[in-house]
């Protein structure tokens, strides 16, 4: 069955509402589950600032330029998440049969599995990239103006596109693959992991995997090199930091195609 399309928004806007008034209903436990994804949110970039800080400069960055590029690769990766995080849910959906009623309905199956479910709690990693950021920003050594805000506006948007676009390439393999879940979460929170560091410290075949394969670096360290004025490493020269967006819209492209290609190889749970 092919994906089909609809112009209807109402469903989704219902949809979408009865999930987040659902989760305000248990207040104590959203703010349980917000807390724990600001812990390791936190966690994370302990990791990143206790390795960065032993060194004067590493992969070309101090350890709050570094932080810049952890800040907006979380920023990118939380809104991707809450947006079309679900969908890692389809390995499940078609093992208990659960696709084939998405399949029936007057409705894209994948915007279905997007608005399935509204984990809120995801904004937690978003609230510790901001103080992150915020701390980070006047240390870093980076002008405020408008050039700067107009950037940070096209990396966030293009992060969050890119990141979608891998979970949807993750959600398109679940059809060919066997229980292939933790398999292609290498691909997704490999990638967001990947993108919280410099490209600088991988070698040139990781630096091309990230950069070319999985545009990891375009979300965050490309852009914080336009930031800073530095020129960026062999193959990945800085000016590639205003075309996140290009790299989002060509791998969506390549998304769509597999996931077009994986609904019509579906054949059913047979129940």
């Amino acid at each position: 069955m092919a994906d089909r399309p609809t112009r209807a928004p109402g469903p989704y806007r219902a949809l979408l509402g009865s999930r987040v008034r659902a989760q305000f209903s248990y207040r104590a436990s959203f703010a349980a589950d917000v807390l724990a994804n600001v812990g390791t949110g936190l966690s994370e970039f302990a990791t990143i600032y206790v390795v960065f800080s032993r060194t004067d400069e590493l992969g070309g960055l101090d350890v709050w330029q570094a932080a810049l590029v952890f800040a907006l690769a979380n920023v990118a990766f939380s809104i991707a998440d809450l947006v079309v995080g679900h969908v890692d849910t389809l390995p499940t959906l078609v093992r208990t049969g659960a696709l084939d009623a998405f399949l029936l309905r007057p409705l894209p199956v994948l915007a279905q599995l997007a608005t399935s479910d509204v984990a809120l709690r995801r904004v937690g990693r978003v609230l510790v990239a901001a103080l992150v950021f915020a701390v980070a920003w006047p240390r870093a050594g980076v002008e405020f103006d408008g050039r700067a805000v107009a950037l940070l506006v096209v990396a966030v948007l293009g992060g969050a596109a890119i990141f979608s676009a891998v979970f949807v390439v993750a959600g398109s393999l679940q059809f060919w693959l066997l229980d292939g879940r933790e398999a292609v979460n290498s691909i997704t929170y490999g990638g967001s992991n990947a993108a919280q560091y410099p490209a600088s410290l991988y070698s040139g075949p990781l630096r091309w995997l990230f950069c070319y394969v999985v545009p990891a670096a375009f979300v965050a360290y490309l852009p914080v090199l336009v930031l800073l004025g530095e020129p960026g490493p062999a193959g990945l020269p800085a000016w590639l930091g205003w075309c996140s967006p290009v790299a989002a819209a060509l791998l969506w492209v390549v998304a769509l195609l597999l996931w077009r290609g994986g609904v019509r190889h579906y054949t059913g749970s047979g129940s």
